[in-house]
């Protein structure tokens, strides 16, 4: 599961004045967690050995971030997500409502 059932995007975005993520956040949630932060690499190092969809999807937004498309387009298609374009903070925004949802 990638959620914790009481957390909603507000109170995940509440707690990004805190020094570090929610307690039992999945690695993909710490990682959008802490790329809300701006923190690229321990972002990256959260998801780049998660083996789940949900970590494949957010590895795949930040490797857009970082402007390798190549290695994004492939991560999508780990996810079984079609390759996002436009806004960043949008895909963020519905990446995590979707993995607070499952």
């Amino acid at each position: 599961m990638d959620r914790i059932p009481t957390l909603s995007a507000d109170g995940f975005r509440a707690t990004l004045a805190d020094a570090e993520p929610p307690a039992g956040l999945s690695a993909p949630l710490q990682a959008l967690w802490h790329l809300e932060k701006g923190e690229w690499e321990a972002a990256h190092t959260l998801v780049q050995d998660d083996a789940s969809r949900a970590g494949a999807w957010v590895h795949a937004h930040v490797h857009r971030i970082e402007g390798d498309l190549w290695n994004a387009r492939y991560w999508y298609g780990q996810a079984g997500q079609k390759a996002a374009e436009g806004d960043l903070a949008a895909e963020r925004s519905t990446i995590l409502a979707a993995l607070l949802r499952d």
